[in-house]
């Protein structure tokens, strides 16, 4: 009979170096599941477009770079909108509606959270970043985040 510290019929040894190398295997493979892709060049070539139109306050340009069926959200702060903005036409305005309020506002083109994105800075100081979703060369989905809290990184450790 075999004792518990014994390889036996039902019990198979493995080595705490091969438990370490199946553990780190699946940790990348997992991992690599929920990475985004790597943004292409046509994908911030479009962030690029949107975020020319945006600051030229082209509506027709920016209704072009949006898919129809559109979504915008945003988390909260300070003038943000307390619902999603639905349709390319409906985004675009409120577009240009914040960038007549903010005539100083600075677009940044940043990489965010492994997709195209645009950081919104006034006098310096972060308050917006949001990220895009592109299917079919138009944006389909941004997500703002307005949080001063959650914008506290961008400004502290110099993504911007």
């Amino acid at each position: 009979m075999s004792t518990p510290s014994e390889p036996g019929p039902d019990r198979t040894e493995v080595e705490p170096a091969a438990c370490r190398q199946l553990a780190s295997s699946a940790r990348r493979r997992i991992h690599a599941s929920r990475a985004p892709s790597a943004a292409t060049a046509g994908q911030a070539g479009l962030v690029r477009d949107f975020k020319e139109a945006w600051q030229a306050k082209d509506i027709k340009a920016l209704v072009d770079l949006l898919d129809p069926d559109a979504t915008m959200t945003a988390d909260g702060g300070v003038g943000t909108v307390l619902r999603p903005v639905e349709g390319g036409e409906h985004i675009a305005q409120y577009l240009i509606h914040i960038a007549d309020k903010a005539p100083g506002l600075a677009l940044l083109e940043r990489t965010v959270n492994g997709r195209p994105g645009l950081v919104a800075q006034l006098s310096g100081v972060t308050v917006t970043v949001a990220a895009f979703s592109l299917d079919g060369g138009r944006i389909t989905r941004i997500w703002a985040v307005r949080k001063p809290e959650k914008l506290r990184p961008w400004t502290e450790n110099g993504h911007d």
